[in-house]
Parts: C-alpha cells; structure tokens; sequence
C-alpha cells in the first residue's frame, strides 16, 4: 500500500459541534501551521510566528549547537521564552532541543490566539494544542503498514483542555527517530515537553518489547498526562484519554 501523500489528515477534521469554524494555513520558513479556528485570526497568527521564527533564528545564529544537538543543553535565562521551553523540556526529556520546536511553536500560536479571544487547534506538523470548551477526539496514524491503521482515536474531555498532543514516528514525517516506534503520542499541558517526550520515548523503542518500559518513563515524567506507543500489532498506553475504534 503507498503511503498517502503530503498532510494528508489537515482534510479529516470535522468542526467541534459541528460549528462552521475558520480554517487557514499559516507558513514561514520551516514554520507549517495549519488552524480551526472560532474566528478568522490568521493575522495574530502569523504576526506570532514571524516573531517567534525571528527570536529562534536569532538565538541558533549566536549559539549553533541548539540547531544539532541531539543531547540536552544548558538552560539559559537571557533566551527568548520559546528557546527557554525548548531547552527545559529538552532536558527533562534527554533529548536535543530542536526535538521540542513543533510542540511549542503550536503551543505559543494556540496561547496567542487565547489571549485574541479565539478557540483554536493549532496543528504543526501533526503535533497539535488544542484550545476548546468542547470534548475532543484526536485521531493517530501509525503508518500506511500498521494493523492499527485508520483504526484509533483519542477521546479528551473538556477539562483537561487546552493541551497538547504530540507524535513521534520513524514512519512518517520529516522529524528524527531513533527507534522503532511506529507512533508515540504524548499528552501533555506543555506542548514543547509533549513534543520531546514523544521523540525520547519513541528513540527508547528498539523491538516491541520496549514498549511497557517505554510507557513506565512517560508516566514517570511530572508534567504528562498520557502516552500512547504502537509498535507493529502492540501498543502501551496510559493517561487522561480514553481509546476509540476510528
């Protein structure tokens, strides 16, 4: 089977309730968003990620080790509030920090957005924070191979909203990998720690029987609120979800 082509899921949404909600795409340098909205506020978004790309390009030109590093650095209080929650989740995580840069970036334009008044899904490269006063369901693609294919969502009640919810694959996608997984999703209130956790535990997943030691570092982590991991026919799971046939 091929695998579908480009980002393919921004067309699976449905409107929460129902509403007829605004849609839009927002996109600067590596920068990819895709928004449902409650109002047409592309302009505050798109003000927000030129001047977080600006902050971020500033701070990599002066420290060029963010850009690479694959391990976690040290924080730095003078850095921009977006490099500042990549390099803190990045190092609860154990990973490199530009691990964390889709979560967050979500999560900056979701809280813009907020604080416009707005209700938003902001959708960054499939890693997504989700600002409703509705109940949710979020689905999980783990690869045009899996048996779990098309088959799994995500149901999160209104209460724990906004959050984030962040995946990892070394299926699919532009991000790197260095396990097996084939989706680790991660919940969490902070989009940059979801973002890093997914891209850690995913890296931990070298055969299916990683999976339960995988799931155990997740719920060890303060600030996560659930994890799901899928590796061939298995998954682990755990957290403020519950689990739905698609």
């Amino acid at each position: 089977m091929e695998e579908r082509s480009g980002r393919f899921y921004r067309f699976q949404h449905k409107p929460p309730g129902g509403a007829a909600w605004h849609c839009f795409e927002v996109r600067f340098q590596q920068t990819d968003l895709w928004i449902r909205a409650s109002r047409d506020c592309r302009d505050e978004a798109m003000d927000e990620v030129l001047s977080l790309r600006h902050g971020l390009d500033r701070y990599v030109a002066e420290h060029p080790a963010f850009l690479n590093s694959l391990v976690p650095l040290l924080d730095d209080p003078l850095a921009p509030r977006l490099v500042r929650r990549m390099l803190q989740a990045a190092r609860k995580a154990g990973v490199g920090p530009m691990a964390a840069v889709a979560g967050a970036i979500a999560q900056a334009v979701g809280e813009r957005l907020k604080a416009a008044g707005a209700c938003s899904i902001v959708e960054n490269g499939g890693d997504c924070f989700i600002h409703l006063n509705t109940p949710v369901r979020v689905g999980v693609y783990a690869g045009p191979h899996s048996p779990f294919k098309d088959r799994l969502v995500l149901s999160l009640e209104r209460e724990i909203l906004p959050a984030a919810v962040c995946t990892s694959s070394r299926t699919i996608g532009h991000s790197l990998s260095l396990g097996q997984a084939d989706a680790v999703t991660v919940l969490s209130r902070d989009g940059a720690l979801a973002d890093a956790c997914a891209t850690a535990a995913g890296n931990m997943v070298r055969t299916r029987e990683d999976l339960g030691r995988a799931a155990e570092w997740t719920q060890s982590l303060d600030g996560l609120l659930g994890a799901l991991i899928i590796a061939g026919d298995r998954m682990a799971a755990w957290g403020a979800f519950e689990i739905h046939p698609a």
